[in-house]
């Protein structure tokens, strides 16, 4: 059945009882956002514009997966019109983005061994966040799993990541985008953190990196008694995400195995047999956490006034009541902090999947997340290529001469999500851009021969 077959009129056809797969040409021809992407990857250079360069788009890397884990790299594309055709003509079940080289992908052989060569020049600053790598802190599913319960805990990524980038860095063209299943990608789109090199990269994404895996059942840490600004303020949005979210959602304290796992952080079995008696007349999780940080502030005030009655020897009882303290800080970063893939950040020439795509197994779309809203972003409310299809379909009869057909469908709220969040803003940057160039170019002076 053709696309346009699709939108001619009511077709009885139920689209989720129908696989994933069967469903992406469809899905192409009349419900993915084609102009919108082409508008966000050309950054400008789309022709219109006597500055823009017209080779831009055509040195961006694409690929396809196609039905059967069949992986088709150096795609390229000379405009929005050529990429729209080959997505409904090649249906692929995944589209990865990659880097924007020197030359044209598909033709790098016609330079190898010259002295040009063929190397990334830009691409997008990206982070990579899954539910996977929570799972020894979930109690609601592992895995492939995701729900209501554990999302807080990739809304708190989300939110770490946004202030970071803006706040510490300065960048402004940042979006995100749910993978589809469990996990979380965000782009950052500044012509700067475009032309970052692969050290930069790094070095940005270590920046986030405070949390570094596991060792002994307790989590590895980059954090100190005294806080950098930027830890304090993550730890301020964490902590209210721990107490308010994450803690009464998972019962984290109502589970043996993690209640152990909390006191493990505790610096010594005093305070550890300490908080263990005083849950004895705690039941929730909320009250537990409320008697662990009730005996660890007073046992750390105790010995911060230890320290102040010493004469020349307090430096140790003071340094106790800190470390003491820090082993609050310690348990809502171990269970908040966002867990990158850095492999993900730091090289310009990794592939990451595009926004739009639809998940092969959930059928979800890579929907857009509004940063400002990312508590609210329900995982299980995501719009499916089958639901799509079927508001399409029962809609068909009344569209809307010469809008795009996915207006007519929940899509609308994805892409106003996208323009709103990141794109009209881009746009308006880099046609401003352009603008000053060729106002620079006017200026001027001609040669006299």
């Amino acid at each position: 059945m053709s696309g346009e077959q699709a939108g001619a009129g009511p077709m009885a056809t139920d689209f989720n009882n129908m696989g994933v797969q069967d469903m992406m040409k469809l899905y192409y021809s009349r419900l993915f956002p084609h102009q919108e992407m082409y508008k966000w990857l050309a950054y400008g250079n789309d022709g219109k514009h006597p500055k823009s360069d017209g080779t831009f788009f055509q040195r961006r890397e694409f690929c396809f997966t196609l039905d059967g884990d069949i992986f088709v790299r150096y795609q390229s594309f000379k405009d929005g019109g050529e990429m729209a055709a080959a997505l409904k003509d090649r249906c692929p079940s995944k589209i990865d983005i990659g880097p924007v080289y020197n030359v044209d992908p598909q033709r790098r052989a016609a330079y190898q061994g010259s002295g040009q060569g063929f190397s990334p020049l830009e691409r997008e600053l990206v982070f990579d966040i899954d539910l996977t790598d929570y799972d020894d802190v979930r109690t609601c599913g592992k895995e492939g799993h995701i729900c209501g319960k554990c999302w807080p805990l990739m809304a708190a990524a989300i939110k770490i990541l946004d202030a970071g980038l803006r706040q510490d860095f300065g960048f402004q063209h940042v979006f995100f985008v749910y993978s589809g299943r469990r996990g979380v990608h965000c782009w950052v789109c500044d012509e700067r953190a475009r032309k970052l090199t692969d050290e930069q990269r790094s070095a940005i994404a270590n920046y986030f990196a405070v949390y570094k895996g596991q060792e002994r059942g307790v989590a590895k840490l980059a954090l100190s008694l005294d806080d950098h600004p930027a830890i304090a303020r993550a730890y301020e949005l964490l902590r209210e995400a721990f107490e308010q979210r994450i803690l009464p959602e998972q019962r984290l304290l109502e589970d043996e195995q993690q209640a152990q796992a909390v006191l493990a952080y505790l610096p010594n079995d005093a305070i550890r047999e300490e908080v263990q008696r005083r849950w004895q007349h705690r039941s929730g999780s909320e009250e537990r956490w409320e008697a662990l940080v009730e005996a660890v502030e007073e046992e750390a005030d105790a010995l911060e006034v230890q320290g102040r009655k010493r004469q020349g020897g307090g430096d140790a009882p003071r340094a106790a009541g800190k470390a003491m303290r820090k082993a609050l800080k310690d348990i809502v970063c171990a269970y908040t902090y966002p867990r990158l893939d850095m492999e993900v950040s730091k090289k310009m020439n990794h592939l990451l999947k595009a926004p739009f795509c639809v998940h092969p197994k959930t059928g979800k779309v890579c929907v857009p997340i509004d940063p400002d809203h990312a508590w609210e972003f329900d995982p299980d409310a995501v719009c499916t290529v089958g639901g799509l299809l079927n508001q399409l379909n029962s809609s068909s009869g009344g569209a809307v001469q010469g809008e795009e057909p996915w207006r007519a469908t929940d899509m609308s709220q994805a892409v106003d999500t996208f323009r709103a969040c990141f794109l009209d803003e881009l746009q308006a940057e880099v046609k401003a851009g352009l603008a000053e160039k060729a106002r620079q170019a006017a200026a001027e002076p001609t040669l006299a021969w």
